[in-house]
C-alpha cells in the first residue's frame, strides 16, 4: 500500500514553514515530514498537526552548521559532545510530535584525518544514536546523497550504507533510500530497492534531473512505485521534491494513490 508524505521544506514553498500543512492535508496527504524543525517551537508544530490530523513521517537531526558548511556532524572526531546533544535534540522533537523516524545527516569526512580514524568516529557515534532512540520507539535512519550535489559527503549509494550499517550491528538502523539520488549515482532502482528491502526503513522520491515531481525527468515512477508495493514496502514515501510550479497544480500525478485511500 502506496503511503505518500509530502515534504514541507520543499513542497508548498508559496506558503511559510507552519502555513504548509494546511495545503498539505487538503491536497490528500496524510503524512508530512521535513528537514530540520529546531527554529520552530514543538507546540507552533503540533498545534498544526492536530489541527489538520497529519502523521509525522521523517525529519532531520540537526546538521551541524550548515551555513559553515557542515552537513551532519557524525563522522567528524572530535565533536562527539555536539553530536550527541544533537542525539537528545532530535529525539526531544520526535518523540513530542509523534515521529518514528529520524535521519541523521553523516557529514562529509575532514581531508586531514585517516579515514579509519574518521570511520571509528561515524560507528561510534550511530551505535550511540540508535541505541538512544531504540529506548524511546525511534528509528535511525542514514541516507546516501549524489556526489555533484554533496561532494565530499561520507556515503554516495546504497553498498555503502548497507555495509555501514552491517558494522554498527544495531537492528535500529536503516537506509532512507532516496530514489533521485540514486538514480544519479547508481540506477536500476527497482533491482537496488528489491535487493536491499530488508535494510530500508524509509524512501523519498523525486525526479531525475531537476529534483521535480514525478513526470518531469527519466524516473518511470508508475513502475517504480508498483514495485515498491509489490515488494512489501509498508514504510511512508516521502515526496522531497521541488515542484516545478504550483504544488497542487503538479501533483495531478498523486491523484491514483490518493483516490485508492493509500
Amino acid at each position: 500500500m502506496i503511503r505518500l508524505s509530502a515534504n514541507i521544506s520543499t513542497m508548498f514553498p508559496e506558503y511559510s514553514f507552519l502555513e504548509r500543512f494546511e495545503p498539505a492535508a487538503a491536497s490528500g496527504f496524510k503524512g508530512v515530514e521535513f528537514w530540520f524543525p529546531y527554529q520552530w517551537e514543538i507546540a507552533e508544530i503540533t498545534e498544526k498537526l492536530t489541527q489538520h490530523s497529519l502523521e509525522v513521517a521523517l525529519h532531520n537531526m540537526p546538521p551541524g552548521d550548515w551555513d559553515a558548511g557542515d552537513r551532519g556532524t557524525a563522522c567528524i572526531t572530535g565533536r562527539e559532545d555536539e553530536f550527541r546533544a544533537s542525539v537528545e535534540l532530535a529525539i526531544k522533537y520526535a518523540t513530542a510530535l509523534g515521529c518514528r523516524n529520524l535521519h541523521c545527516p553523516v557529514g562529509i569526512a575532514p581531508p586531514d584525518l585517516p579515514a579509519e580514524v574518521t570511520r571509528r568516529t561515524l560507528v561510534e557515534n550511530l551505535r550511540f544514536a540508535a541505541e538512544a532512540m531504540a529506548q524511546n520507539g525511534i528509528r535511525l535512519l542514514i541516507e546516501a546523497l549524489n556526489a555533484n550535489n554533496f561532494p565530499g559527503y561520507y556515503l554516495s549509494n546504497t553498498q555503502q550504507s548497507v555495509d555501514l550499517i552491517k558494522e554498527v550491528g544495531s537492528d535500529n538502523l536503516r537506509v532512507l533510500y532516496d530514489a533521485f539520488h540514486m538514480q544519479s549515482m547508481e540506477g536500476d532502482l527497482t533491482t537496488s530497492i528489491r535487493a536491499n528491502l530488508p535494510y530500508i526503513g524509509h524512501i523519498q522520491i523525486a525526479d531525475n534531473p531537476g529534483r521535480h515531481e514525478p513526470g518531469t525527468g527519466d524516473i518511470d515512477f508508475e513502475n517504480l512505485l508498483r514495485i515498491i508495493d509489490e515488494a512489501g514496502y509498508d514504510g511512508w514515501i516521502g515526496c522531497e521534491y521541488v515542484p516545478v510550479g504550483d504544488t497542487r497544480d503538479g501533483l495531478k500525478w498523486a491523484a491514483p494513490y490518493f483516490a485508492k485511500g493509500w
